[in-house]
Formats: structure tokens, C-alpha cells, sequence
């Protein structure tokens, strides 16, 4: 067998559907024990490089049913034509997706980060699009086929590295809609406890009162509604897809320009959590926790972490819309066709100057679009489409940003 080296690259096709676009590819299961992990279990290559281990919580695995499928791998006529369902640049310690994470150290440490571990497609004309995985660490969150899987780590060495398995890759899909995709492909299954499946990914099956939400459910459902609300500029302009997708890029160059789901989310999200997988362990340990436990939690300089906490997301809500109601008149609505605040890096630098500005909206007790406005109106005769802005990268987004920021006097 060919030894793996990373960056693996291999060939995947697009696959459209009404809740997310995503990605089928053909990848080694060496590979995806490498590069794949739940909150429940992960595999961990031994020390002398022989063979994998599995570590985590296993409280929702089933062990005797790994031993079992590990059996079935052994045998020469074994086969899995389902495919392993994954969600691609999915951080499992901090709850942020690898690409906002990477820009959070940018900011926090002024540095590029050199080596950029976020997995990405290049897609072709031809249909037949290209994966590149950067490294082999567990940036693959298993939404569904973790027992399958993981049982290849009990497997014989043999029969683990002669396997290929069919996968389903999401990019950059919010935790929420990973457990929305896992609870409906198993809570269809017989002898499967619908609250399980939520469980597994920190939600509960119920519509939960709202003093139950964590940070990124309440993220989700604000993301959500701005994609629906007729007051929103955001209304149809939002798209489960990777932020990377280059058919954003294309469409954004076109008059119904649309932005992924993911930058919405992590925008929001950004507001009122700097660490939304602890905050979401902290709401779940022991039992199913109010917003409120978090106030004995590490400090968070969230700008609407209180508000959040108060459980105010009317307020929350509504500051934003405004927010973005000022952007529509003051950065879109003139915006040329070909103008990168209409892209992914124009629309994340955008929440990003909406959390500089929060706190001291709060401390005005003003969220009005006028107040935004008179906010960001330094920033109206700004050219988006002139070639400096032309970098769709962290650092592009970087500096859309701080040239917003020094038209409207926020570093003065």
C-alpha cells in the first residue's frame, strides 16, 4: 500500500440539494481515521506507528457493534456502498469552523497564518472538482457512519489499508446543521431514540425554550431568519455552502449576489461567544442548563455576551438587522457587480466592524439602522471593486476591513 502524505488531493464531484450543497469523494479509511472524529470517539495512531486506538466517550458508541463490523471488515468479501457522512473544517475544540478560527489567531497575534489547514475545492468545468486535504489533523466531524468508520481501527492493518470509502463532505457546515442532517437520517431508522441522535451533538430533540439555546443554535436561528424576513437585505441571499465555493464568487459577481450560511452564522456568532463549544459543554454537563450558568463561566469580552446571557436575542436581532440595513444602503446597494464587498471576505469583514461597533451601540442605547448609518458613512464612497481589494483570502478580508475601519475613524 502507498503511504499517505498530506496534502492528500483527490477528485470529488458537487452535489446540489435543497438544504446544502456538498461534496462526494473517494477517500482511504487510513485516511479518514487520521483525519475524522466525533465528540464521542476518535482514532489515535499508536506511538511506534502500528495501528490506531480509539479514545473518547463512548457512552454513545456501542462497543460490542464495533467489534462486530471490525469483523466484517476482516473478511475478503466485505463491502460498505454507503457513504460515511463528514463535515469538513469543523474545529471540535473551540466550535468554530477552521477558516474563522485561523482568522480569530490573525487577529489576536497580528500574523498571517502560514500554513492554512482549512480543507478546500477547486471546482472545474468539467464537473469533476478537486479536494485538498492540507494536513491530517481532525478538522473531519463524522455526522453519520462513526461506527462503520471507527470499527477500522479494530480491523487487521490489512484489511483497514486496502479500503476505500465512499464519503459525503460538508464545507463549513455550522454544528446545528450537522446534528439537523444526522437526527434526519436516523431518527427514520428503527430502534433509534430521536433524542439520542440530538444528544450526540448537544441538542436536544424538542424545541427547547429559548434559555436552553446555545450559542450557536441561537446563531443558526438568527441566520436563519434574516434569510427570510422581509426587512432583511439578507433575504434570499443566503445559502448553505462552503465559503470557499467558487460558485459563490460567480454568483456574487452577478446583481443577486449571495453569501454561505457558515459567514452568517460565525458572524453572529462572534457577538456573544469567543469559544461556543466550551459554552456549549458548560450548558450541557451534567443536565440541560440556562444561559445563565454561564455567568460563573471564564470571561468572555463577546460584545453582546451579556445580552446573550439575559436572553434579550429580540435585542440581539434587531441590532443586527438594523446594522445590516445601514450596510445595504451605505456598502451594497450601489456596490458595482464585480465589487468584493459582495464577497465572502466583504460580507465577514462587514460582521466583523458590526462587533467592534456593538458595545458602544449598547453603551448609546441606540441600535437604530440611522445610528449605523451615521456610523459607517465614512466608508460609503469606498470602491470595493478597485484592484487592492481583489484577494479572496484571510488577509483580503483583513484588509477590507481596516479600510473601512480608518474611513470611519475607528482606529483614531
Amino acid at each position: 500500500m502507498t503511504a499517505i502524505t498530506f496534502p492528500y488531493v483527490t477528485k470529488a464531484l458537487k452535489v446540489e440539494q435543497r438544504l446544502s450543497t456538498f461534496y462526494v469523494a473517494v477517500l482511504p479509511a487510513e485516511l479518514l481515521l487520521q483525519v475524522a472524529a466525533s465528540d464521542t470517539m476518535r482514532a489515535i495512531m499508536k506511538p511506534d506507528g502500528d495501528g490506531y486506538e480509539l479514545k473518547g466517550t463512548q457512552r454513545l458508541m456501542q462497543d460490542k457493534r464495533l467489534t462486530e463490523i471490525s469483523a466484517y471488515i476482516n473478511r475478503v468479501d466485505s463491502s460498505f456502498p454507503n457513504s460515511i457522512i463528514i463535515a469538513a473544517n469543523y474545529d471540535l475544540e473551540s466550535g468554530f469552523d477552521q477558516g474563522e478560527l485561523e482568522y480569530i489567531r490573525e487577529e489576536d497575534t497580528g500574523t498571517p497564518v502560514a500554513d492554512s489547514r482549512v480543507w478546500s475545492i477547486e471546482e472545474s468545468d468539467n464537473g469533476c472538482h478537486t479536494l485538498t486535504i492540507p494536513t491530517s489533523d481532525k478538522l473531519a466531524a463524522v455526522i453519520d457512519g462513526q461506527h462503520r468508520l471507527f470499527s477500522f481501527a479494530r480491523a487487521e492493518p490489512e484489511a483497514m489499508q486496502s479500503m476505500d470509502l465512499l464519503c459525503s463532505i460538508f464545507i463549513d457546515l455550522p454544528k446545528a446543521l450537522q446534528a439537523q442532517i444526522f437526527a434526519t437520517i436516523n431518527s427514520n431508522q428503527k430502534k433509534v431514540d430521536r433524542s439520542l441522535t440530538y444528544e450526540l451533538f448537544g441538542y436536544n430533540v424538542s424545541d427547547e425554550e429559548e434559555k436552553y439555546w446555545t450559542p450557536d443554535k441561537l446563531a443558526v436561528f438568527l441566520a436563519r431568519k434574516l434569510a427570510t424576513d422581509h426587512e432583511s437585505p439578507l433575504r434570499g441571499r443566503i445559502m448553505v455552502a462552503p465559503k470557499r465555493d467558487k460558485a459563490l464568487d460567480k454568483l456574487a459577481a452577478e446583481a443577486d449576489w449571495k453569501v454561505s450560511t457558515a459567514v452568517v452564522v460565525d458572524g453572529v456568532l462572534r457577538l456573544f461567544s469567543s469559544n461556543p463549544k466550551r459554552d456549549a459543554n458548560a450548558m450541557r454537563k451534567g443536565k440541560a442548563n440556562p444561559r445563565k450558568v454561564l455567568r460563573d463561566g471564564p470571561k468572555d469580552r463577546s460584545p453582546l455576551r451579556d445580552v446573550y446571557i439575559e436572553e434579550n436575542d429580540a435585542l440581539i436581532y434587531k441590532m443586527v438587522l438594523n446594522y445590516l440595513r445601514a450596510c445595504e444602503s451605505v456598502f451594497w446597494k450601489e456596490a458595482k457587480a464585480d465589487s468584493f464587498i459582495l464577497r465572502t471576505i466583504g460580507v465577514q469583514a462587514v460582521f466583523d466592524i458590526l462587533r467592534q461597533l456593538a458595545g458602544q451601540s449598547l453603551a448609546d442605547r441606540n441600535i437604530s439602522e440611522d445610528y449605523f448609518s451615521s456610523k459607517l458613512k465614512g466608508a460609503n464612497e469606498i470602491d470595493f471593486s478597485e484592484d487592492r481589494f481583489k484577494n479572496p483570502s484571510g488577509s483580503g478580508r483583513t484588509y477590507i476591513r481596516k479600510v473601512i475601519e480608518e474611513a470611519i475613524g475607528l482606529n483614531a
